[in-house]
């Protein structure tokens, strides 16, 4: 998907959100300008690019034995170099960058990246076309992105949840006073939905049926009014298909284990907080971020784990690639956050 429209001025910097599960690109001046999933299609014999985005993702689970989908990055890290960077190429040759000078980039990563690991992400940005990188933590470009007061001496607190990873941190003078990343977060969700409808119903699910049933029924706590949707998978005893229903209560069953992991991760943040900032917390909270904060209810049940409050940022998904966009349009006055040197 693209937003915007025009032509580029000479030499527009770029911010880029490079995620498990979905990929955005904030260019200098005109804002997010790519929201594209994070899949490719490719020859299976020769390896060669097809497809990047959404008309990948349209082949995943229905393509002939020469073709292949891949998903370049797992628990919001690069696994695949090469399929990474023939991704990013194409995402960048799509927002019409200059050519004529390449751009700054700022890349987001996230808590917990090895070195090796943001080394593969400053590589990838470099040889997609990019003439210097900064790196930026996800939490605090999360946080930013979310109009905290990221450089007041009271605390923030931010819960980004993307498809890969959840990262949790604890924010106070400009930059992270705690912070922890977990590779559980939305893709786990989906996960637990395809081995809980197997194991319950003896169906077999794709991974795109299992998402829509986390955005229609998914919940981390029971519903006031409960909600039901039916889904169509193949059944594992006949091979034929079968269609079932599934109610929220079900499903919020099925999806305890990673809610509860979540919830855990964040009690561990907090648990080693300073007490000055504790104070603080009883009364700013925690903000949710990142896709997976529209889990239906997750917020009340962090509420009632946490004694904090606890709200979700209008349009989540966004929260990180407005952080890092906005260090890229006035470079000056945020360069502090970004957590690396330039890379030439």
């Amino acid at each position: 998907m693209r937003f915007g429209s025009g032509s580029p001025i000479f030499g527009r910097d770029l911010a880029l959100d490079l995620g498990t599960a979905s990929t955005l690109v904030h260019q200098q001046g005109r804002g997010v300008v790519l929201d594209e999933p994070t899949v490719v299609a490719v020859e299976a014999q020769t390896g060669s690019l097809l497809a990047a985005g959404a008309p990948a993702f349209e082949m995943v689970g229905r393509t002939p034995s020469t073709v292949r989908t891949l998903y370049p990055l797992s628990n919001g890290v690069i696994t695949d170099a090469e399929v990474a960077e023939a991704m990013l190429r194409t995402f960048v040759e799509r927002v019409s960058a200059s050519r004529l000078l390449r751009p700054r980039m700022v890349v987001c990563v996230p808590s917990a990246v090895t070195a090796v690991e943001r080394t593969t992400l400053e590589n990838a940005a470099i040889h997609c076309g990019a003439r210097q990188v900064f790196v930026l933590e996800e939490a605090m470009a999360a946080a930013i992105g979310a109009g905290l007061p990221v450089h007041d001496a009271s605390a923030s607190m931010i819960v980004d949840i993307g498809g890969g990873t959840t990262d949790i941190a604890i924010i106070s003078l400009g930059g992270v006073v705690n912070a922890r990343s977990v590779r559980t977060a939305g893709a786990d969700v989906d996960a637990a939905i395809v081995a809980g409808v197997r194991a319950r119903h003896d169906l077999l699910l794709g991974e795109r049926s299992a998402a829509g049933i986390k955005h229609a029924v998914g919940a981390a706590v029971p519903l006031e009014m409960p909600l039901s949707t039916r889904v169509r998978g193949r059944d594992l005893s006949t091979g034929l298909p079968r269609t079932v229903a599934l109610s929220s209560e079900e499903v919020s069953e099925m999806i305890e284990p990673v809610v509860g992991q979540i919830t855990s991760a964040v009690l561990e943040v907090l648990d080693v907080c300073p007490p000055e900032l504790s104070g603080d917390l009883l009364h700013s909270g925690a903000v949710l971020t990142g896709g997976g904060a529209l889990l239906q209810g997750l917020d009340r049940r962090l509420h009632r784990d946490l004694g904090l409050p606890v709200r979700v940022v209008p349009e989540p998904r966004y929260a990180v690639i407005r952080g890092a966009g906005a260090c890229v349009d006035d470079f000056s006055a945020l360069q502090r956050v970004l957590v690396t040197a330039p890379t030439w």
